[in-house]
């Protein structure tokens, strides 16, 4: 068995998540992970999947022949797991450039991002423009916590940063 990760995107439509299942069940390939997102009538997704390589090529056709459906797909292999997971929601003022300085602080510290997910949207009661972010690191060093807190609250004093969660 094999391993790849693909991504698919196309016109949202009922039904294309279980025509997406159907094909690659009826190919014997078994879905391990997943994220989907529909934004402005787009359905886009990343899909784990594991099957047997000599019948990758027939399901990748079958894929490809799903009426609007564009992918791309790599072979993956299993990566070394983190010392600690954390999740982040963080939200902001909405500003250029937001993305970027989050992720530079994370990276400089040595973190891997391995989920982010965001989104735009009005404070109810002022109309300020927020940014909203949830993500999900994982930590080689227990002690790279503290800074990230630190690093983080560092951008300003409009940062609000809440931890969901860990793991070891």
């Amino acid at each position: 068995m094999v391993r790849y990760l693909i991504t698919l995107q196309a016109t949202d439509r009922k039904g294309l998540v279980e025509q997406i299942a159907n094909t690659i069940s009826h190919h014997g390939g078994n879905w391990l992970d997943s994220e989907m997102r529909h934004i402005e009538g787009v359905f886009a997704a990343i899909l784990q999947l594991e099957i047997d390589e000599q019948k990758w090529d027939e399901l990748l056709e079958a894929l490809e022949c799903l009426e609007g459906l564009s992918l791309t797909f790599a072979k993956t292999s299993i990566t070394p797991k983190p010392i600690k997971r954390l999740s982040y929601n963080l939200v902001a003022y909405d500003r250029p450039g937001l993305v970027l300085e989050i992720s530079n602080k994370i990276s400089a510290l040595g973190i891997n991002i391995e989920e982010f997910s965001s989104q735009f949207e009005t404070a109810s009661h002022t109309g300020v423009a927020l940014f909203r972010a949830t993500f999900g690191l994982g930590l080689t060093d227990p002690s790279q916590e503290a800074l990230l807190t630190e690093s983080l609250y560092a951008m300003g004093d409009d940062v609000v940063l809440d931890k969901l969660s860990k793991s070891a």
